[in-house]
């Protein structure tokens, strides 16, 4: 059973504490509006991500990658997605008090997300195929794969909100302020552009 689920927490780590979409979107919000108000976005990203899993482990990540079509919707709604957040980027306020209409992204925003996170698919198409653990019944084997992945997934994009919450209180000097803010533009952009590479 171990040898089983050692590749599978190592794919686990490894993919969910690497740069993507997800990421970079919980380092932001932790710079605007610190690590407490992030824990909805978090836990939203986990649960919307298990889903998939569950969905992929089931056969329908196969069915994603057999209809182009759907493919090419996922990929456009995601980066198109991810171009709107550069945008909204440009101007980061890093005030304790962040005023006008900015709000973290809900539980129920960032768990729907998942769904046009392309990151996200190959991820759970990748681990379902490669890493599912051969247990019986299969419900069992599904719930081991799902509980593992969720459980090495929730720290590691923690991991991205605790930076970006720790870097608010060095961005105080309005300079570096809009050096971090071009950083995370460009980042945001080349994840968008990315998706199609």
């Amino acid at each position: 059973m171990i040898e089983a689920l050692l590749p599978l927490a190592v794919f686990a780590f490894v993919s969910s504490i690497t740069p993507g979409p997800n990421n970079i979107m919980l380092t932001s919000s932790g710079i605007m509006f610190g690590f407490n108000r992030t824990i909805p976005h978090m836990l939203g990203v986990t649960f919307g991500f298990g889903v998939m899993l569950v969905l992929c482990a089931a056969g329908i990540g196969s069915l994603v990658l057999a209809l182009p079509s759907i493919h090419v919707v996922l990929k456009t709604l995601g980066s198109a997605y991810l171009l709107y957040l550069a945008w909204k980027l440009r101007h980061m306020s890093f005030k304790s008090e962040v005023g006008g209409n900015s709000k973290p992204m809900t539980f129920l925003g960032a768990a729907i997300f998942q769904a046009a996170n392309p990151k996200a698919w190959i991820m759970a198409i990748t681990s379902a195929s490669a890493f599912l653990p051969p247990l019986q019944p299969i419900w069992l084997s599904i719930g081991v794969y799902c509980l593992v992945f969720s459980l090495i997934n929730l720290p590691c994009v923690g991991v991205w909100a605790v930076a970006g919450s720790i870097l608010r209180r060095y961005l105080a000097q309005p300079l570096w302020q809009r050096v971090f803010c071009t950083v995370m533009v460009l980042l945001t952009i080349y994840s968008a552009v990315s998706i199609w590479l």
